[in-house]
């Protein structure tokens, strides 16, 4: 059967392999026939408490099954699901279920004071339902939930039928806005199924496959994981949230569970590697690592590459308005040199990549450029927001003189002579300092060449006198060196001129992250601004 919408998948290896298990959490299994009953019982829960087709439902549930189950049975309710990160506080939970005007809330684990503080107002109350889909997340709470899962009991575990098609919303995944207000990114079933179909194929994926499930469920590589994973009737094996960011636990689930594929942020990758929890020829049953979301320090992925010659390489590139990915690179071997780049790659089936200048034409290969999307992974645009869809997807002409609907990533990318395209950075770590334009990724991106340097964050804060901004440089270092600043200064002025040298020094021996396991550098800057007595200087370096 060909999916016409994501919940097909899931449904295909229910009638084909009922018995075979979907999906593995902590001690619980679950099989596809078992996935397929539970969210076609909620499904019809849903539409019976009022969900129509369209409605954004949202789910407040911690990595679990439930989670899994309810985005099944809101898809499967015609309606669009929008994960919420039970983690998040309560102020900007409450500008995400403003801005997609959610008709319900699902709920599950501890965030009944969560769901109090937000119902404490009265148009958020008065329009939005609660189910309770676990024993403990109302407890105490002091606004009864409207349903709970114990319902679903009373109806039918048969198939529905769906008016949906593939071009209607899947999922809205809220990200960062600029204006403080979260965005809203509108995915379709068609922006999934193309690249988890391409992925599918490419990567080999089948039903001998144990797939990793390591970012939270508001983030949307999780996205690859569930429906690639239903795709190709493999078992998904999600982390648990309080093992996502321990290096030794994470390198025992991926053998204790015998996972053949592993999928996640390379700062977790490159956390592991510093505190070299991986063997040589460990994880036998890995067959591939695949990373996005930022760059792999080239130190730290021959680090793994070494120790993992059985296992396929694979950067994937791509921002959530692209769906997912939109560019991959597997390595043919490991580098050879650690201050080699790796390309993010070519564009997978489908996509376009372009390095464009502000006029969107094409800059020739060897200059840095904005990089511009195009192809079947593009977002349709931002929830109820014209004006944002409008700036962020320009319209160019292709090759043969017709519209064509880009997405203006933010990055800055260059085509190698290789053919293949670099990211350099991004056009908003653009500053200038003593009157020269510096990308602040471009100086990150050497230090994490450097031998001795395990992680590194380059920043920009208001700098004194005539210097504009002055550059600050978070660093962690690989166990045993004894490097100072003053000798990684000194070691980075031999690839760099001397007015890109960060001003400011600080060792971390962990880095603030955000939700999605990223580097937060915002958290970044405001260490060197309000901790500048822990910051040392570019005297004291030099």
């Amino acid at each position: 059967m060909t999916a016409r919408l994501l919940q097909h998948w899931s449904l295909e290896q229910a009638n084909r392999n009922p018995d075979s298990i979907a999906l593995v959490f902590r001690e619980a299994k679950l099989t596809y026939g078992e996935l397929e009953e539970s969210s076609n019982k909620l499904a019809r829960l849903l539409r019976a408490a009022g969900c129509k087709r369209g409605d954004r439902v949202c789910f407040m549930i911690p990595k679990s099954p439930a989670a899994i189950i309810a985005m099944l049975a809101i898809l499967k309710a015609d309606c669009i699901y929008v994960p919420i990160d039970p983690e998040a506080p309560a102020l900007r939970t409450a500008k995400i279920l403003k801005s997609c005007e959610s008709r319900c809330i699902l709920a599950s684990g501890r965030v009944a004071g969560l769901l109090d503080e937000l119902f404490l107002d009265e148009n958020l109350r008065s329009s939005t339902l609660i189910g309770s889909l676990g024993e403990d997340c109302m407890e105490g709470q002091r606004f009864r939930a409207h349903f709970s899962y114990r319902d679903t009991s009373g109806y039918s575990d048969e198939p529905l039928d769906c008016r949906n098609t593939e071009s209607d919303p899947a999922h809205i995944m809220f990200t960062s806005g600029s204006t403080g207000v979260p965005k809203g990114v509108v995915i379709t079933h068609s922006n999934v199924i193309h690249f988890v179909n391409w992925a599918v194929r490419y990567f080999g994926i089948g039903p001998s496959d144990r797939i990793s499930g390591h970012p939270p469920l508001h983030f949307d590589l999780s996205t690859f994981d569930i429906f690639g994973t239903f795709k190709a009737g493999a078992q998904l094996h999600p982390v648990p949230p309080e093992l996502s960011f321990l290096p030794n636990t994470v390198a025992d689930f991926i053998r204790r569970h015998e996972l053949t594929q592993w999928f996640s942020v390379p700062s977790l990758l490159q956390y592991m590697a510093r505190f070299q929890v991986v063997k040589m020829n460990d994880f036998p049953a890995l067959r591939r690592l695949l990373w996005c979301g930022e760059v792999f320090a080239t130190p730290s992925l021959i680090h793994w590459m070494k120790r993992l010659p059985h296992v396929q390489f694979t950067n994937l590139y791509g921002p959530t308005e692209g769906t997912i990915a939109s560019s991959y690179y597997t390595l043919p071997a490991c580098p050879k040199e650690e201050r080699s780049s790796i390309p993010i790659g070519s564009p997978c089936d489908g996509e376009a990549l372009f390095v464009l200048d502000e006029n969107l034409n094409q800059v020739p290969p060897g200059q840095t450029a904005e990089l511009f999307i195009a192809g079947t992974g593009l977002s349709p645009g931002y929830w109820k927001d014209e004006e944002r869809t409008h700036a962020a997807f320009p319209f160019s002409q292709d090759a043969g003189g017709c519209p064509q609907r880009l997405y203006r990533t933010g990055d800055l990318g260059t085509i190698g002579e290789d053919g293949l395209i670099y990211f350099i950075g991004r056009t908003d770590s653009q500053i200038k300092s003593r009157g020269y334009r510096i990308e602040l990724g471009e100086i990150e991106a050497t230090m994490n060449r450097l031998e001795d340097v395990d992680q590194s964050a380059v920043v920009a804060i208001p700098g004194e006198h005539f210097e504009g901004q002055s550059i600050c440089c978070a660093y962690s270092l690989r166990p045993g060196s004894l490097l100072n600043p003053r000798a990684l200064r000194s070691e980075l002025a031999r690839y760099l001129p001397a007015y890109m040298l960060p001003a400011q020094w600080m060792e971390l021996e962990q880095f603030p992250r955000n939700g999605n396991g990223k580097i937060d550098r915002k958290r970044v800057k405001e260490l060197f601004v309000n901790k500048p007595d822990t910051a040392k200087t570019a005297a004291a370096a030099s």
